[in-house]
């Protein structure tokens, strides 16, 4: 019983990942065609309405959905309360967000950022009415009915904006594929899954759920603001084309952490609360799933640092050039990201919603304190900020999860540390390659990207890395099964 929970985590973790790259593939497409087809300024109108939006957004989802994941026993009037509940915040929050948008043109000085605003705060209303279907989803660990409906929309919003924007419509172009985006992925969450509401709320339903959830929101609330803190300030201080590089090397950068963290944190939340009172069973589920996403994710960001500048070159042409040292510092940030990640998620699958805000009180005074001392500088040493508080907020992250299942920041390194040298040792191997005498750039990043594979490979081979043959093992399982299904058919 311990061992299947344990390889549940890994197997949901990574089979949810590998399901999503038909989702990230059309979307690094959509992205890659967009970048060609628009400048550097129209993507930096949209990352300066990036914390308005994320901010309501939280808002809307107001900490319930994730309340719904954690209670054990949710009921139809959980379920129903908690529905109407963000629709009502959502129509509120699209309404505050499109009176306040006059002010938003005139901070940055940007009138154009009035419609842009004013159109895109229709995302909170269509939203809100998809949060509890996935949840629900989310409770039944089930990603392949989301996996079909993030595809679609990335499909049919995609075409939208990719076609707009080649018949000149600019950054109307962006504003089209994101309020798409959500309308066809909300309607096709009602598709996929039965679950229709009931005409019952109850507040004692809401206030059950609002002591986890209420500090879920204030916690998500501050993560928003300082996530997107970055873009605010960048596009106060400089220009809009300088936030477009920047937007630009972040999006990139966070293609594989994001996908890797979103199925992690999807996948490990539920099943970390399956087991929330068993903290020996607890600790060694973590283990595993940080030893894995490790294993992933180093080699993906020292990778993608060394090939920065052949992969801008062939996918987004020289006129993004200037975005390749925010991309390979950002790549540095991103190393650690993930395993944030698993650490909140043994606090809310305790239930410690408490720890979880005071972690983040903790982190955002880290970030506040750089950029304070760096902003002046300018955006290189803006992101050698982010640097140093991604190692401090690991720590921070980490000492909750040593007090509650005794599996401390100085046990967590020991697990990764074999690892990031090999990844470290790969990168290097990557980086000698990039001196070929080869004068096209696709073929030298074709070339760096498979002696990267190869050599990494090799390497956990060698080493025998335990979450490298645990994923082996799990990888052939997969494909001898699916084979098997194909010889049936």
């Amino acid at each position: 019983m311990k061992d299947n929970i344990q390889n549940n985590t890994i197997q949901g973790v990574f089979w949810s990942f590998f399901e999503r790259f038909g989702q990230q593939g059309i979307q690094i497409l959509i992205a890659v065609i967009l970048a060609r087809l628009l400048l550097p300024e129209q993507f930096g109108l949209i990352a300066m309405l990036a914390i308005f939006m994320a901010v309501a957004q939280s808002c809307v989802h107001s900490g319930f959905g994730s309340a719904l994941i954690q209670k054990k026993d949710t009921t139809p009037v959980d379920e129903c309360s908690v529905f109407y509940f963000n629709i009502l915040v959502g129509f509120l929050v699209a309404g505050l967000l499109f009176l306040s948008a006059p002010w938003i043109a005139a901070f940055y000085r940007i009138p154009l950022l009035t419609p842009l605003a004013r159109i895109l705060s229709l995302n909170l209303i269509i939203n809100a009415f998809g949060v509890v279907h996935t949840a629900l989803l989310t409770k039944r660990i089930d990603f392949k009915a989301q996996m079909k409906v993030s595809v679609i929309a990335a499909v049919l919003s995609g075409s939208i904006g990719v076609a707009m924007a080649y018949r000149g419509y600019g950054v109307w172009s962006l504003v089209a594929q994101s309020i798409a985006s959500n309308l066809f992925r909300t309607t096709l969450l009602w598709f996929f899954l039965p679950w229709r509401p009931s005409w019952i709320f109850s507040l004692g339903s809401l206030r059950s759920m609002f002591s986890f959830g209420s500090k879920l929101l204030f916690s998500g609330l501050l993560d928003t603001i300082y996530n997107n803190l970055y873009l605010v300030v960048i596009g106060k201080m400089f220009s809009a084309t300088e936030l477009g590089y920047y937007t630009r090397a972040e999006q990139t950068q966070q293609f594989p952490t994001a996908n890797l963290s979103s199925t992690v944190g999807r996948v490990a939340f539920p099943v970390f609360s399956s087991m929330q009172e068993d903290k020996a069973r607890l600790k060694r589920g973590t283990r595993k799933a940080l030893s894995s996403l490790a294993m992933v994710n180093f080699p993906l960001m020292i990778g993608l640092a060394v090939v920065a500048k052949p992969l801008v070159l062939v996918l987004l042409t020289d006129k993004w050039l200037p975005c390749v040292p925010y991309l390979q510092l950002l790549c540095v940030v991103g190393i650690l990201y993930p395993l944030h990640v698993i650490n909140l998620d043994v606090l809310m699958a305790q239930g410690r919603s408490d720890l979880f805000f005071r972690v983040e009180i903790y982190k955002k005074a880290t970030i506040t304190a750089a950029i304070c001392l760096t902003a002046r500088w300018g955006i290189i040493a803006l992101i050698y900020g982010q640097i140093a508080t991604s190692v401090i907020d690991y720590y921070i992250n980490s000492y909750y999860t040593g007090k509650l299942i005794s599996y401390p920041a100085s046990e967590q390194l020991k697990d990764f540390l074999p690892i990031l040298s090999l990844a470290s040792l790969m990168g290097f191997v990557v980086f000698l390659a990039g001196y070929l005498p080869l004068q096209n750039n696709l073929v030298l990043l074709f070339s760096q990207v498979s002696i990267g594979i190869i050599f990494y490979i090799s390497l956990c081979s060698l080493a025998k890395i335990a979450s490298f043959v645990e994923i082996r093992s799990i990888a052939l399982d997969r494909y001898h099964s699916l084979r098997h299904r194909c010889d049936n058919c």
